[in-house]
């Protein structure tokens, strides 16, 4: 079988092809990003603790002018039984 009108066939289906149309508008898009409140509540725990001192001086100071002195003494049972509640700490992990 053979076509002799294949550029009429053709057009056929050339014509049924939809037509974009360029009416679309775009509208602007923006993003937008909601943050909960224990998101706000941990940043600003985060920005407090970033503004706080590192050392309080309130406690490190009486040790180092003891330490400076001479007079500063460390109990060695006070330090073994804190040391033994550590470990016991870490272990129970």
């Amino acid at each position: 079988m053979r076509i002799e009108a294949y550029t009429q066939v053709q057009q056929l289906y050339n014509a049924k092809k939809p037509v974009k149309t360029q009416e679309q508008t775009r509208t602007a898009s923006s993003d937008k990003i909601q943050i909960s409140s224990i998101g706000k509540d941990i940043q600003t725990a985060k920005n407090a603790v970033a503004a706080a001192d590192d050392i309080r001086e309130e406690l490190t100071a009486p040790i180092k002018a003891g330490i400076a002195n001479g007079t500063y003494q460390v109990s060695s049972e006070s330090f073994a039984e804190k040391l033994m509640r550590k470990y016991e700490e870490i272990e129970s992990l």
